[in-house]
């Protein structure tokens, strides 16, 4: 029997209880960072000669990403192209729709479509 407030209650599989994997995603999100790195660091199992390389990379990135700032990677595209705008919306609608298109192709006709009729102008070297 159907209650009003989940009158398709019937028609929905059962709930399976979480597996243990699950359970474990579950309990680790939105751990403070401080937590979860140093827990990483302890599992992480590196051959010594290696150590240097991957610390020089992991500043390097650190640093990359800080420099950056506000106006880097997708943070400076949401800040220059509006969503309210026609070029914003293709942008997204765009970044959207090539996550599902498998072939070189079809995404290349999408990428066309979609900023053939942008003002893009504007835009010029902001983002």
């Amino acid at each position: 029997m159907t209650t009003a407030s989940a009158p398709f209650a019937d028609f929905a599989p059962a709930i399976r209880p979480a597996t243990p994997l699950r359970q474990r995603i579950t309990a680790a999100s939105r751990l403070p960072e401080p937590q979860v790195v140093a827990a990483l660091l302890a599992a992480l199992q590196t051959e010594q000669p290696l150590q240097p390389a991957i610390t020089a990379t992991a500043i390097q990135l650190v640093e990359a990403l800080r420099t950056k700032g506000q106006r880097g990677g997708v943070e400076g595209l949401v800040q220059e192209y509006a969503l309210s705008s026609q070029e914003g919306v293709a942008l997204m609608c765009l970044a959207e729709a090539l996550l599902r298109i498998p072939d070189k192709g079809t995404r290349d006709a999408l990428i066309r479509d979609k900023i053939s009729t942008g003002n893009w102008q504007p835009h010029l070297g902001n983002s």
